[in-house]
């Protein structure tokens, strides 16, 4: 009996283990199957990653494409807002043309209706068109003006968009540094950097304070500095001329003392100490 339970109990274990090794190859199916399924998720994964980073490029793109053509429209405006400023009364002579193109055809069809009338009998109907245009001389100068004034405004106009483009290339950078960077530390850096700045405005300021101060200080230095070369240069007329007043003075005295002087005679003038000179004695 023994036996016969030990050998019930194997067959049992026996169909158990078959039945766990049923499972294991179903679950390896299954496990192949889940494995196969995940390789196709991560390929579509893989190329919706694609597809997402070819849209960033394109979406960027449109987005520098639509700032340019923003710039684009800003320029043609501030162009737009130019001419208007430019030629203000438009629309005053747009309605002043109109007037006068009115009154141009109805003179037109008067004046054929008179010509049509136009016999010796209607002299007393005829009358003087007087008009007046403007000299070559007045139009030349007109339009030199105008030139001038064109002019002006396009150098102005050249310098505010050198100006906008140095403000939006510093903004671009900013933003890159500012994207770089962000987060509250950004902002505390940049609060630092701003007083920084302020303060390296306000000891510029102090600079230029000082630097025009010792401006007008070389200004006086310098105009004392001509005052004194002037004075000096009058100091030395003054002298060269009293100088050569007391040289012609003195070459008068020594002119006057010569004349003064007398005559030598042909007398000889003897001196020493008692000693016979004249008619010496020959050894």
């Amino acid at each position: 009996m023994v036996i016969t339970t030990m050998e019930d109990e194997q067959i049992q274990q026996q169909k158990q283990l078959e039945q766990v090794i049923s499972e294991r190859e179903s679950l390896g199916k299954q496990l192949l199957q889940r494995n196969n399924e995940r390789a196709l998720l991560f390929e579509k994964i893989r190329i919706q990653q694609s597809i997402l980073s070819k849209g960033d490029f394109h979406y960027n793109q449109r987005l520098e494409d639509i700032h340019l053509l923003k710039l684009e429209v800003k320029k043609l405006q501030r162009k737009k807002n130019i001419l208007d400023r430019t030629l203000p009364n438009t629309e005053e002579l747009r309605t002043e043309l109109f007037h006068l193109q009115r009154e141009l055809l109805r003179e037109k069809t008067r004046n054929s209706v008179l010509e049509d009338q136009l016999k010796p009998i209607n002299i007393h109907r005829w009358r003087r068109l007087e008009g007046s245009d403007p000299g070559k001389y007045q139009l030349i100068q007109k339009i030199q003006a105008l030139q001038k004034r064109l002019i002006a405004k396009t150098q102005e106009l050249e310098e505010r968009e050198l100006l906008l483009q140095e403000k939006e290339k510093l903004y671009v950078e900013l933003k890159q540094i500012l994207a770089r960077r962000p987060g509250p530390e950004a902002a505390e850096q940049l609060q630092q950097c701003r007083w920084t700045i302020r303060d390296r405005t306000k000891k510029l300021q102090a600079l230029m304070g000082e630097l025009r101060m010792l401006d007008s200080k070389m200004n006086e230095y310098k105009s004392e500095n001509q005052r004194m070369c002037s004075e000096l240069a009058n100091i030395k007329k003054k002298y060269l001329n009293q100088k050569r007043i007391y040289s012609e003075q003195r070459s008068r005295t020594t002119v006057e003392e010569q004349e003064v002087l007398p005559q030598l005679n042909n007398t000889p003038h003897f001196t020493g100490g008692g000693f016979r000179i004249y008619n010496p004695v020959k050894l």
